[in-house]
C-alpha cells in the first residue's frame, strides 16, 4: 500500500476538492500530510522540501506570470465600461435580419470580448444579461440561446491573450525542459508565451467559425429555433459600426501584435493593454474627449518612432535629427501621460476603479495561490515516485503513444467536469506532459489541444463554470436543464475542433513556425 502513496495522494486531493474545501489550502494540506506519512514510513526524503523555497521564489519572480494581473485588469476595465452592450447592439443590427443572424452576432461579440477581455465569468454574465432576453423575445430556442452564450463566453480561454494560455505556456515550457533533461540534453529549448499565443490564434478562429456554421445550419434545418428578427432594424452606418468595433480591435492588435512581432514581452504587452483599456474607458465616459484622443494618437505615433528610429541620446555620435526626434518623443510622452491621467480621473469619478482593483486582486490572488500551493503538491508527489508511476502507466497503455495521448486527453476532459482549469494545469500537466513529450509529441501542438480541452471543460455539466455563471445571470424562464442541454452540442463541437487539430497539426504549428523561426 505504501508504495502507492502517490496514487492515494492524488485521489485524496480530488475527493477533498470535490467536497468543497478551498482549492489552494487543500492542495498544500494534502501535500504536507502525505509528506509526513511518506517520511514516517520511509518512502519520502524530507530533505526534498528544502527545494520548496526556491520553487516559490521562482513562481513569484516569473516574468511570464507577471502579465496575469495586468491582463485581468485590462479585461475588467473593458467589461465595466459597457463595451459588450454596444458591440452586441451593433452586431445585432448588422446580422439580425438573416435567419440565425442574432446568434452569429452573439458568437462574434463573444470572440471580440474574448480577445479583448479574456475573462470568462464577466463575458458570460454580460452576454447572459444582454443577449438572452433579446434572443428569447425574437423566438430563439432557450437551449440554443443558452448554449451560444456559454460557448461564446468561454472563447476567452483559447483566443489570446488569455490567462489560461499564459499559465499553460509556463507549465508546458517547464515540462518541455524536464523532458529534454531526461533525454540528456542540456542545450535546451523553451516555449514562450508568444509561441503559445501564435499557435492558439488559428485554432481559436477555427472554433469561432465552427460555432457560426453550427448556428447557421441549425437555423436552416430548424427555422423556428433561430428565426430572423421580425422587426425591421436599421442597419448601422459605417461610422456607427466602426465606432463600436474599431476600439477593441485596435487594442487587440496593439497587445497581440506587439507580442507576435517580438516588439514587447508578454508583461510589457499586458501593460500596453491595461493603459489602452484605461484610455478606451476614458473615451467612453462623459466629458470632452479631444485631449484623450490626442493622447491615444500620440501613443500610436510614439510606437512607430520607437520601432523605426529608436532614441538613444546617450551615444557619442548623436546627430541633430536625433535630438529633434528625442524632443518630439518627449512631447508625445507628456501628451500620452496627460491623457492617461484624465482617463483615470474619469474612471475614479465614475466609481469604477475600486471594484476593478478589488476584482483584479481577488482573481490574481486565487490564481497565484493555486500555482504556489501546487508547487508543494508536485514536489511531494515526485518525491513519492509519482512521476515514475505515471510514466510507466502511460508507456504500457494499449496503442502506444497514441493510446497514451488519448487516455490523457480523456482524463483531462473528465477532470474538467469537477476541477478548475488552473488546478488541472498546475497539478496534472506537470506530471503527464513531460511523458507525452518524451513520446514524440510536439509541445506547441500538445499545448493547444490541451487548451481547447480545458476550454471545453467550462461547458461540461454538472460543474462547468460557464453554466454556473449563466445560471446566475439568465432570466428566470431559463431553466438549469435548458442551460445544460444547450451546452452539450457545443461540447461536441469542441471535440470536433480537437479532432481537426489532431488531424491537421499545422493549424497549431504553422503560425509559430513562421513568426518564431
Amino acid at each position: 500500500m505504501m508504495e502507492y502513496l502517490d496514487i492515494v495522494m492524488f485521489v485524496v486531493l480530488v475527493v477533498a476538492i470535490l467536497r468543497g474545501y478551498p482549492a489552494s489550502f487543500t492542495i498544500a494540506g494534502v501535500g504536507v500530510l502525505f509528506a509526513g506519512i511518506g517520511w514516517a514510513s520511509g518512502h519520502f526524503d524530507v530533505a526534498l522540501l528544502g527545494a520548496l523555497g526556491q520553487r516559490l521564489f521562482g513562481v513569484m519572480t516569473n516574468n511570464v506570470l507577471i502579465a496575469i494581473p495586468l491582463f485581468v485588469f485590462m479585461g475588467l476595465v473593458l467589461e465595466k465600461n459597457g463595451i459588450a452592450e454596444e458591440l452586441l447592439e451593433t452586431m445585432g443590427r448588422l446580422f439580425g435580419n438573416i435567419r440565425g443572424g442574432l446568434g452569429v452576432s452573439v458568437i462574434l461579440v463573444g470572440a471580440l470580448l474574448a480577445a479583448s477581455t479574456g475573462i470568462v465569468g464577466a463575458t458570460v454574465v454580460a452576454m447572459g444579461m444582454i443577449a438572452i432576453p433579446t434572443m428569447l423575445r425574437n423566438g430563439y430556442d432557450p437551449r440554443l440561446a443558452s448554449g451560444m452564450v456559454c460557448a461564446s463566453g468561454t472563447l476567452g480561454q483559447i483566443i489570446p491573450p488569455s490567462t489560461l494560455l499564459i499559465i499553460l505556456s509556463d507549465v508546458m515550457s517547464n515540462a518541455y525542459q524536464q523532458a529534454q533533461y531526461s533525454q540528456g540534453k542540456f542545450n535546451i529549448e523553451t516555449i514562450s508565451v508568444g509561441q503559445t499565443f501564435a499557435a492558439a490564434l488559428i485554432p481559436g478562429i477555427a472554433l469561432v467559425v465552427i460555432y457560426i456554421l453550427y448556428v447557421l445550419a441549425k437555423a436552416y434545418l430548424s427555422p423556428q429555433s433561430a428565426p430572423a428578427i421580425q422587426v425591421e432594424m436599421k442597419r448601422p452606418s459605417f461610422l456607427e459600426a466602426g465606432t463600436a468595433i474599431f476600439p477593441p480591435v485596435l487594442l487587440i492588435v496593439a497587445v497581440l501584435g506587439s507580442i507576435l512581432a517580438g516588439i514587447a514581452s508578454p508583461s510589457e504587452a499586458a501593460s500596453v493593454g491595461a493603459i489602452g483599456a484605461v484610455l478606451l474607458a476614458g473615451l467612453r465616459l462623459p466629458g470632452k474627449n479631444l485631449h484623450i484622443a490626442l493622447g491615444v494618437a500620440a501613443l500610436g505615433i510614439l510606437a512607430v518612432i520607437v520601432k523605426f528610429h529608436p532614441i538613444r541620446l546617450q551615444q557619442e555620435n548623436v546627430s541633430g535629427f536625433d535630438y529633434l526626434m528625442g524632443a518630439v518623443s518627449l512631447a508625445l510622452v507628456i501628451s500620452s501621460a496627460v491623457a492617461v491621467l484624465m482617463s483615470l480621473r474619469r474612471i475614479i469619478k465614475a466609481k469604477m476603479i475600486k471594484p476593478v482593483m478589488t476584482s483584479t486582486m481577488t482573481i490574481t490572488s486565487m490564481i497565484f495561490a493555486t500555482i504556489l500551493m501546487a508547487s508543494v503538491f508536485s514536489l511531494v508527489f515526485r518525491g513519492l515516485g509519482g512521476d515514475e508511476h505515471v510514466e510507466q502507466f502511460l508507456a504500457t497503455m494499449p496503442g502506444g503513444a497514441t493510446g497514451a495521448f488519448l487516455f490523457t486527453m480523456a482524463f483531462i476532459f473528465v477532470l474538467g467536469f469537477f476541477l478548475d482549469f488552473v488546478e488541472i494545469s498546475v497539478i496534472v500537466l506537470p506530471i503527464v506532459a513531460p511523458v507525452l513529450m518524451l513520446m514524440g509529441f510536439d509541445p506547441i501542438w500538445l499545448s493547444i489541444l490541451i487548451a481547447i480541452n480545458l476550454q471545453t471543460s467550462f461547458l461540461t455539466p454538472p460543474f462547468g463554470f460557464s453554466l454556473f455563471y449563466l445560471r446566475a445571470a439568465a432570466p428566470k424562464e431559463i431553466t438549469t436543464g435548458q442551460i445544460y442541454a444547450g451546452a452539450i452540442p457545443f461540447i461536441c463541437l469542441g471535440v470536433v475542433a480537437m479532432a481537426l487539430i489532431w488531424y491537421f497539426e499545422s493549424l497549431a504549428t504553422w503560425l509559430p513556425s513562421i513568426l518564431y523561426k
